[in-house]
């Protein structure tokens, strides 16, 4: 969770996770490429020196701003997936609806991993696009495991990267037309994907 409390060498956290934190807040509001090393330092209330002791480049800040964010993300899909009621194909949308609710938040910029592929786009060995490509199978294999477990075990692979690809477009479409109904018509789709699925198995 963002705060407006700009971290400080005095800040008990270490001073990695605060140069991070720092970064992110900036990557996030202007972008990888508009923001620079001296912004970053300026943000987190340190000198560059210190920024060049923990990180030997702005590449290698923008791939630990994207590692931190990996985990994290997966977790909040599986607390979504498992407090939406009802069955398998009901829980698949409980993830959209859910990322529809916060797309209506005004400072909503979508996925994180997408905006800096994007501006990566031209340098595909970049650190960040390692971990992006790494975060993305990881959310494709936890969904192929929710289908195995919902009985669908020959199908799993299929559906979860169905249902992953549904997720990123509506990342992409929402941002773009800044309408979360976008995200709600995506995980209908997922959702029918899973129903259909289990209907023709039955």
């Amino acid at each position: 969770m963002q705060t407006n409390k700009r971290p400080t060498q005095s800040s008990k956290r270490p001073t990695r996770d605060v140069i991070v934190h720092a970064a992110a807040k900036l990557f996030r509001g202007f972008g990888i490429r508009d923001v620079s090393l001296d912004m970053v330092a300026a943000e987190a209330g340190l000198t560059k020196r210190t920024i060049y002791y923990h990180f030997r480049s702005k590449d290698e800040i923008i791939a630990a701003y994207l590692e931190a964010r990996d985990m994290p993300n997966l977790e909040t899909f599986k607390q979504w997936f498992d407090a939406t009621d009802g069955e398998l194909a009901d829980k698949v949308e409980g993830i959209f609806r859910n990322l529809a609710v916060a797309a209506h938040h005004p400072k909503w910029k979508g996925c994180g991993f997408l905006r800096t592929t994007v501006e990566l786009v031209k340098t595909p060995g970049h650190p960040a696009m390692e971990i992006a490509r790494a975060h993305k199978k990881r959310v494709e294999d936890w969904l192929a495991a929710e289908m195995t477990a919902g009985g669908l075990a020959e199908e799993s692979k299929t559906l979860a990267r169905q249902i992953l690809l549904l997720l990123d477009g509506a990342f992409s479409t929402v941002l773009l037309n800044r309408d979360p109904s976008y995200m709600e018509t995506a995980g209908l789709a997922a959702a029918n994907l899973v129903r259909h699925a289990l209907a023709t198995r039955a």
